[in-house]
């Protein structure tokens, strides 16, 4: 019994020392003077209002929204493939790819700024200060979560006996992999997209060293902006985790749609093998 009311004070505790700094930011973002109290001593929407009447704020927000789901769609289109393949027909691969995933967490972001701005500032690719740069260094960033979140979800099922299974059914092995395995590694795919977002919509240090005032994303517009006025740089950020939350339950919501819709092609197929 003690032991139980000592977890769920530790439980308490914990979310309180996780989501107060939210609270606080909310309450911050609304209120008209907050210095001596514990609470504000008044409510006001207008910071809220300023900001969503600012267009600078809505161009860098869809910006960041676009960098951000265009370096995941990159990363699964080149990352599943190549997974897939390597464990299917070139397990040799593996080994290459488990290098690979590690190097960004040991190169650090200044490092692959300059890189990338020596490299593309000169020649026939000149892409320094556009969002094709950035979309390609946040692809190196998100590497890691991207490859680990989907190599534990093809451990968690036989990719070999499924393709060889779908093989000797008569089935192709583009659409083995499209209509079989990519189902089957969908929520790994999500939960890597979810972790890629939250990892994406707090960078500053490449956004800032490779495309800065060229190609305002929020980042960079919170930081000019909390320079400004505290309030408005509150409500940004209370207007970015909404942002981040919503486009949460919209991944969630698509993979729970795909699982559900492969469920009730599974119950197809078996009804039709019953009869």
């Amino acid at each position: 019994m003690k032991r139980g009311i000592f977890a769920r004070v530790v439980l308490v505790v914990i979310f309180a020392y996780l989501f107060f700094p939210i609270v606080a930011t909310l309450l911050f973002s609304i209120a008209t003077k907050w210095s001596t109290t514990i609470l504000p001593e008044g409510y006001t929407l207008s910071y809220y209002q300023q900001l969503f009447n600012s267009p600078e704020f809505m161009q860098s927000l869809l910006r960041t929204i676009f960098v951000s789901f265009a370096t995941i769609l990159l990363s699964v289109l080149i990352i599943i493939p190549s997974m897939y393949l390597a464990i299917v027909y070139y397990p040799r691969l593996e080994r290459l790819f488990e290098v690979l995933s590690i190097l960004p967490f040991a190169m650090p972001g200044v490092i692959l700024a300059i890189g990338m701005i020596q490299m593309y500032a000169k020649g026939p690719l000149r892409i320094t200060n556009t969002p094709w740069i950035l979309i390609g260094s946040y692809f190196v960033l998100i590497l890691p979560f991207m490859y680990q979140a989907t190599k534990n979800s093809f451990r968690t099922i036989n990719v070999k006996a499924l393709t060889e299974a779908a093989l000797m059914l008569g089935c192709g092995k583009l659409e083995t992999f499209a209509k079989i395995i990519f189902p089957n590694v969908l929520r790994g795919v999500i939960s890597a997209a979810l972790i890629s977002v939250s990892v994406l919509f707090g960078e500053f240090v490449l956004a800032n060293l490779l495309v800065g005032d060229n190609y305002e994303t929020i980042q960079i517009y919170l930081y000019k902006l909390q320079k400004v006025d505290g309030h408005m740089a509150n409500a940004l950020v209370a207007s970015y985790f909404l942002v981040i939350l919503l486009m949460s339950l919209i991944l969630i919501w698509v993979a729970f749609r795909s699982e559900e819709g492969a469920k009730n092609r599974g119950r197809k197929s078996s009804k039709g093998v019953g009869v």
